[in-house]
This record gives C-alpha cells, sequence and structure tokens, in this order.
C-alpha cells in the first residue's frame, strides 16, 4: 500500500509537468487549430537557458527559492521571445496556407531547434544544477514526501491558476476564447488576431519554460533532444484530454503521469515510452475528440 501512494504522489507530480507542456500544444489548436511540433524544442531552450544562466551567475551553489524565481524568470523571458520570433516568422506568412504546409513547417521549425541546439550548446548531456535544497519533508512509515514533488506540484498548480485566471478573466483571455470560437467573427468584432495568436504562443513558450525546470529538479540531465520523448507524452496527454480543452489538458496530463508511473513501479521501465504511443492508438481508434474534446463538422 506504502509503494502504491508513493507511486501516486510521483505520478501526480510527472502528469503535473506533463500538463505545462500539453497547455501549449492545446492552445495554439484552440486558436490556429495547428500542431506546433517545435513547442517541445521551445522547451528544450528552457532548460538551457536555465542551466547558463545558473552557470554564470553562479547560483548553481546556492539553491533556494530566490534561485528558483531567477530561473523560472530567466527561462520564461526566452522561451517567449522564441514561441514570438517561431509564430512571425515561420506560421504568419503561411496563416493562410493549406494546413499540410504549416504543419510541414512546424516539423521543420523543430528539426531546426534540435540541430542548432546540438551545434550551439553541445550534443553531449549536461548536469542540471540544484535549483532547491532536496530533502525528505515527511516520512509516514516508509512512505517519502519529497521537497522536490512539493515544489513541482506546487509551481504547477500556481502556473496553471494564473492561466485560468487571463484566460477567464482578462480581457485578453476573453479574445482569446472568441478567436478560439470563431476568429473570423471575433476579427469582425475587432479583436486583433495577430495579437491574440501573438500572446497565445508566448503563454504557451512561458509554460514550457516553466516545466523545463520542474523536469531539470526531478530529473537533472539535459540535452538537445530531451524535448522528443517529453514532448510526444504531453501532445498525446492534450489528445487524450480533447485537443484544444484546456482542462481536458490537465486531465489527460495527470492520466499519463499516473499511467507511466504503475507502468513503472508495477510492469517494467522498458514499457513507459511505448505507453504514449499505446494511449494515442486507443483515443484515435474509440475516441478521437478525446476526453473532454467535441465533434465538429469542417466544410472542404
Amino acid at each position: 500500500m506504502q509503494d502504491f501512494v508513493q507511486h501516486i504522489i510521483n505520478g501526480i507530480s510527472l502528469g503535473s509537468i506533463y500538463a505545462l507542456i500539453a497547455l501549449g500544444y492545446t492552445m495554439v489548436y484552440g486558436i490556429m487549430k495547428m500542431i506546433n511540433f517545435a513547442h517541445a524544442d521551445v522547451y528544450m531552450v528552457g532548460a538551457f537557458t536555465a542551466y547558463y544562466v545558473a552557470k554564470w551567475t553562479g547560483l548553481e551553489s546556492s539553491p533556494g527559492v530566490s534561485t528558483l524565481l531567477l530561473l523560472l524568470v530567466s527561462a520564461m523571458i526566452i522561451c517567449s521571445v522564441l514561441g514570438l520570433l517561431i509564430e512571425r516568422l515561420a506560421y504568419r506568412p503561411l496563416r493562410k496556407s493549406p494546413k499540410l504546409n504549416v504543419l510541414i513547417t512546424a516539423i521543420g521549425v523543430s528539426l531546426f531547434l534540435e540541430f542548432s541546439g546540438q551545434v550551439i550548446f553541445g550534443a553531449d548531456p549536461k548536469v542540471f544544477p540544484e535549483v532547491m535544497n532536496q530533502f525528505v519533508i515527511a516520512n509516514f512509515g516508509g512512505l517519502e514526501l519529497k521537497s522536490s514533488d512539493v515544489t513541482v506540484l506546487g509551481v504547477s498548480l500556481i502556473a496553471m491558476v494564473i492561466l485560468n485566471f487571463i484566460i477567464q478573466k482578462t480581457k485578453i483571455g476573453r479574445a482569446m476564447r472568441a478567436v478560439s470560437s470563431n476568429a473570423s467573427v471575433a476579427s469582425m468584432l475587432g479583436v486583433n488576431t495577430d495579437r491574440v495568436i501573438s500572446f497565445t504562443f508566448i503563454v504557451g513558450s512561458s509554460l514550457a519554460a516553466i516545466g523545463s525546470i520542474l523536469v531539470g529538479m526531478k530529473y537533472p540531465k539535459i540535452d538537445p533532444l530531451m524535448g522528443m520523448m517529453i514532448g510526444l507524452k504531453a501532445f498525446v496527454a492534450a489528445v487524450l484530454g480533447g485537443i484544444g480543452s484546456i482542462p481536458g489538458a490537465v486531465a489527460g496530463a495527470l492520466i499519463m503521469g499516473l499511467s507511466e508511473e504503475m507502468v513503472v513501479g508495477y510492469l517494467s521501465s522498458t514499457y513507459r515510452d511505448a505507453l504514449a504511443f499505446g494511449i494515442l492508438i486507443v483515443i484515435l481508434i474509440f475516441k478521437p475528440t478525446g476526453l473532454f474534446g467535441k465533434y465538429s463538422v469542417e466544410k472542404v
């Protein structure tokens, strides 16, 4: 029973990280009806930004809350600028092009970032600095509640609450919902769709930056290809919850995290990556719209 509860804690912690990345996929899809495959590589850039900021400023030798906040802000700024550049230079010129053109461009941008990362950062893995002191907060008869799990869950919850506030309570959030519902009508009513789309990329990229630092805290090894597998899993989580649905992305990510942890704990770690493909196949066969998705009719 203790092992089961420990796996639940680890699964929720992992799922909350997947949720931050999955939200970037689902927000862009909800606004533009496209899959931004470069999103996972923006996440990779966030991890390396935090790594070099910590190294250049000497923060790697002084873990604490202030170090975490500084690395979060630094990574969010760089990833936001990168996400904005990707939208402006790669996707905006293809706004009215066939979806296949945009899909191929997204894959191309992803590959460009991955191989550029290998050239700039080096292909060898690097050890992520200790951001927060690691210790056991509580021990219940062998059941350990670690500081890293609490930090990951706490930061993720704060980020999701802020995102929900922006979408539900702010003017730009209302504009995002309007564009997601019907971009043409929203534009005729005076909504600046270009501004909304750019803001969506900024927010999604910021969430990916937060996720990259949380991953570095739990699994302190980063490399230029680190976004490939976790990006796939976050994408599957978004599809599982219903691509385009923000609550669905969070629910799908938690299911992914818990499922993966249970597979590792009770079957074999060999199958943890295959699980994402298996879930994706099952979803596409039995419920293509996902848990919270809705069927829609597209005229061609």
